[in-house]
């Protein structure tokens, strides 16, 4: 008997949205923070859908912006700031990560989370944010992951098709008979000279080069 699926418990008509951190520091000296990794949990006994918004999404690259997290699980999603100049020193953006049931559009939590660049992890705490910066950033507007800037993964090239052949008349060539050979069943006219079989070696050998880099 199939377990009738009970309806999320709304806290002030909203799901509770888990993720840590619930700040994002990258330090424009240390490129090993330029990546960083927010992880959002799912305590609940079914399956959510997300999808990561964001203030100002031409500074940074996002990995899968939009996903599933299977019920009791975890789902990390990478972030790297991809626009390191001083300029942005001390900004505050935010990531909104708005999280839904599977079968439905509507989203029914959301979580935001800020990110901000600084010069260097040495130098003394950033002061408290200004009241206008706190009203700039509760004004933003978040954008569709469609505008995301989504980090692409790079898709392994093979040989082409004229390499292939090409590097298959070679090995060919390298097993007729040489000419002069005199016990040999193949035609007279396939007999190669020594020379002949010394160009397709060469060619075969710089195809073979060809191929291993792709």
């Amino acid at each position: 008997m199939q377990q009738q699926h009970r309806p999320p418990e709304l806290v002030g008509g909203s799901l509770p949205v888990f993720v840590f951190p619930n700040e994002l520091v990258f330090y424009a000296d240390d490129q090993s923070s330029h990546k960083q990794v927010l992880t959002l949990y799912n305590p609940y006994e079914f399956a959510l859908k997300f999808k990561v918004l964001c203030t100002a999404p031409n500074k940074y690259t996002v990995v899968d912006a939009t996903g599933a997290v299977k019920p009791q699980c975890c789902v990390d999603i990478v972030i790297r700031h991809r626009d390191v100049r001083a300029c942005h020193y001390g900004v505050y953006d935010k990531f909104r990560l708005q999280v839904s049931e599977q079968s439905q559009r509507k989203a029914l939590g959301r979580k935001e989370v800020t990110a901000t660049l600084r010069p260097s992890a040495s130098q003394d705490p950033p002061s408290p944010r200004p009241q206008d910066e706190e009203r700039r950033i509760a004004d933003s507007e978040f954008f569709e992951q469609t505008a995301f800037q989504t980090e692409s993964r790079p898709v392994a090239g093979g040989p082409s098709l004229l390499t292939v052949l090409l590097g298959l008349v070679c090995m060919a060539a390298l097993m007729l008979p040489t000419l002069g050979e005199q016990e040999s069943t193949v035609p007279v006219y396939l007999h190669l000279s020594v020379n002949k079989k010394l160009v397709a070696a060469y060619v075969l050998g710089l195809l073979t080069m060809v191929i291993l880099r792709t």
